[in-house]
C-alpha cells in the first residue's frame, strides 16, 4: 500500500513538474509587457489633439535600469521560444522591442543629438547599425521592420506603430503593445496618424499626406483589407483626412490629386 502511494504521489509531482515546465515554456516573456508599459506611460506625452506625441528621453535615461531589465528579457528570448507564440502576440513582441531598442539608440548619445541620422553617417545607416541582441543573434532596426515584421506578417498597419525617433513618424503610443487588442491599437494608430493634419491634410484641392504612403505604398497595395493602391487606403480613412463634405467625396472617390510631404527627421523630444 504504502509503495502504491508513493508511486501515485511521484507521478503526481512529476506531472506537477511537467506542467510548469509547459508553462515556463509557453510564456518565456511577459505578453502583457507591464514593465515596458510603466515606461511608456511615465515617459511618452501626447500632443494637443492626441495625434502626436514626444518623448521624455532625459526621462528614459534616468529609467536605464529598468529599460535594460525589459530588453535584457527581451534579448533572452530564443527563436525556438518565439516560434511557439500565435502571431499576435509574436507582431507585439517585435513591434515592442523595435520601438524599445530605437530608444535605447538614442539614448546611446542623447542629449548630444538632434536627430536619429546624427547616430549614422553618409555610409553607414543608424536602422542598420547591429547593436542588440534578439531570438539568438545580433540585429539592427532593419532587420525588425523589413526581415520580420514586412516580410512575414504583411500587415501595414506596423508602418503607424513602429517609431524611429522622428517627429516625423506616427506616434509613438503611451502604451505597449499587447496581443490581446493588437489589432484595436494598429486601427487605431492608422486613424490617429490620417487624422493628424500637420502631416496629412487637404489644401487646393489637394491630399498632401506624408512619405511614409511613398516608402511603402506597395504594402497597402497587395489586397491588404481589400486595398489594391495607396488611394483605397486614403478612401476608407477619408472622413479624417477631409475638412469638408466635398473633400471627404473626392477622396472617396480616388480623383483628389495627392502630393507627399517632406519628412520631419528632427527628434521627438520633450523640450525641457
Amino acid at each position: 500500500m504504502f509503495n502504491r502511494m508513493r508511486i501515485v504521489l511521484t507521478g503526481l509531482i512529476c506531472a506537477g513538474f511537467m506542467q510548469v515546465a509547459t508553462l515556463a515554456w509557453a510564456t518565456p516573456i511577459d505578453s502583457n509587457f507591464k514593465q515596458w508599459n510603466q515606461l511608456l506611460q511615465k515617459h511618452v506625452q501626447w500632443l494637443p489633439g492626441k495625434t502626436q506625441s514626444r518623448v521624455d528621453y532625459a526621462g528614459f535615461k534616468s529609467d536605464k535600469a529598468q529599460l535594460d531589465s525589459v530588453l535584457k528579457e527581451w534579448s533572452g528570448l530564443t527563436q525556438a521560444e518565439f516560434s511557439k507564440m500565435d502571431v499576435n502576440t509574436q507582431k507585439a513582441f517585435l513591434i515592442n522591442a523595435y520601438n524599445g531598442f530605437t530608444i535605447e539608440l538614442i539614448l546611446s548619445k542623447y542629449p548630444d543629438l538632434k536627430s536619429i541620422k546624427d547616430l549614422g553617417s553618409l555610409f553607414s545607416s543608424p536602422w542598420k547599425k547591429d547593436f542588440f541582441t534578439l531570438l539568438g543573434a545580433t540585429h539592427n532596426l532593419d532587420w525588425i521592420e523589413n526581415s520580420q515584421l514586412r516580410a512575414k506578417y504583411k500587415d501595414p498597419r506596423i508602418h503607424t506603430a513602429i517609431n524611429c525617433a522622428s517627429i516625423g513618424c506616427p506616434a509613438l503610443l503611451d502604451e505597449a503593445f499587447v496581443p490581446g487588442k493588437l489589432d484595436k491599437q494598429l486601427d487605431e494608430g492608422m486613424q490617429r496618424f490620417l487624422k493628424d493634419h500637420t502631416r496629412n491634410y487637404v489644401k487646393d484641392g489637394e491630399l498632401h499626406v506624408s512619405p511614409i504612403f511613398k516608402w511603402f505604398g506597395d504594402d497597402f497595395a497587395k489586397g491588404y483589407q481589400g486595398f489594391n493602391s495607396i488611394q483605397d487606403v486614403f478612401a476608407k480613412y477619408a472622413s479624417v483626412l477631409g475638412n469638408s463634405p466635398q473633400d471627404v467625396a473626392a477622396i472617396q472617390s480616388k480623383s483628389m490629386p495627392v502630393q507627399f510631404e517632406d519628412y520631419d527627421w528632427s527628434l521627438n523630444d520633450i523640450k525641457r
